[in-house]
């Protein structure tokens, strides 16, 4: 980490993209009575952006940034009437419209990627303690969007329940830039109206299939067993295969692709399919081995060695986002639970992730944002990056 007294953005940069910044938000309708806003709604997006990458994680945390830093904040807004208690928070994001607050964030980090995602991965992840006793109410359910390579989240929806995916996932999709890209997920979004929802926006997709493409699946699984059988002779095949050791575990996966699929659309009609993939998985961890076959449909027409690596990118979701924020955002842990707020708070995670994922330096993600905490240079910094 650079010291403290420099080798940072400047002020003037944090002001510029902090400008930037909320030109995204302006349109944001405030939920507030008008005439009796005393807290400028881009003053409280600033304050709970900067206090959420400094480490806050309630609003009581972000009320006492505000308390703590308000010469900090006066250097990039006036905040003449000093910050918000962590109720007046509270009571801003749970009445905040959620859907608007994650198109404005959408548009904000289309704005900073400057090119295109290849490979798109959507996975859906559960904020378990927001949900409410009172009225039986679920907990929340989060629909992202993450770009694999860049590891950025390009944006979410809320659902109420992991059911709702099928619904949500479209939803998503039409918010984005997509045309290029290549779109993983995972069975629960393996539909024909998502698949034909991606082709339609000049995308492609893999698609992981399970039992809830019931005769689809059992004709892949089926005819896979009797390719493999016979060696593969009867139909148009290209494989691959990796081995990957670390922490005492050896994995070996084998892609096989099927490019012979006419017969399985004159049965299924599946829009844009092209290949079929099976994956063989082979894991060893001393006397124990782990096997494990799972098939993939997809619009693609490409080699075993070329399609492996995009379905294998489909779990920097997992591995840089959902474990991110349980890890390092404290995300399951997190009690905020009144309307909107539980959305509205995983957004401002997202904002504050793709910050900190953006920061130079060597350093890890839960570094930094201690780091942001600790010295207000480096916190500026993240915002003028």
């Amino acid at each position: 980490m650079e010291a403290a007294t420099g080798g940072f953005g400047g002020l003037g940069e944090a002001v510029v993209f902090l400008n930037h910044f909320l030109n995204h938000f302006k349109d944001l309708p405030d939920p507030r009575q008008p005439g009796k806003v005393i807290y400028p709604l881009a003053e409280v997006l600033l304050l709970c952006l900067l206090a959420v990458l400094a480490g806050a994680e309630t609003f009581v945390d972000i009320a006492l940034f505000g308390e703590n830093k308000l010469d900090f904040l006066r250097r990039f807004r006036r905040f003449r009437d000093g910050t918000p208690s962590h109720d007046q928070l509270g009571d801003i994001f749970a009445t905040l419209d959620a859907v608007k607050f994650q198109h404005c964030f959408v548009s904000w980090v289309a704005s900073l990627t400057g090119v295109a995602a290849e490979v798109i991965a959507i996975d859906g992840k559960t904020v378990r303690r927001s949900f409410q006793k009172k009225g039986a109410k679920a907990p929340i359910h989060m629909v992202s969007a993450f770009a694999a390579r860049q590891r950025l989240v390009l944006g979410q929806v809320k659902v109420a329940e992991k059911s709702n995916e099928i619904v949500a996932i479209p939803a998503l999709l039409d918010m984005l830039a997509i045309e290029g890209a290549i779109v993983t997920i995972d069975a629960m979004g393996c539909q024909r109206d998502i698949a034909a929802k991606i082709l339609d926006k000049n995308a492609d997709y893999v698609l992981a299939l399970k039992g809830n493409q019931g005769t689809l699946r059992e004709d892949v699984e089926v005819f896979a067993a009797e390719q493999k059988e016979n060696g593969f002779a009867d139909t148009n095949v290209s494989r691959h295969q990796t081995t990957d050791g670390d922490h005492g575990r050896i994995e070996t996966r084998t892609y096989t692709v099927f490019h012979d699929v006419a017969w399985l659309q004159e049965r299924h009609h599946w829009p844009g399919l092209k290949s079929v993939v099976m994956v063989e998985s082979s894991r060893e961890i001393g006397d124990k081995i782990e096997r494990e076959t799972r098939f993939y449909i997809t619009s693609l027409v490409l080699l075993a060695y070329a399609i492996g690596p995009i379905i294998r990118s489909h779990w920097a979701i997992e591995n840089s986002l959902h474990w991110v924020l349980d890890m390092i955002f404290r995300d399951d842990e997190c009690r905020i639970r009144t309307e909107h707020a539980p959305a509205n708070f995983t957004t401002l995670k997202h904002m504050a992730h793709n910050l900190i994922r953006n920061a130079k330096g060597k350093h890890s993600f839960r570094l930094k944002r201690k780091f942001a905490g600790w010295n207000d240079d480096f916190l500026a910094s993240l915002i003028a990056a």
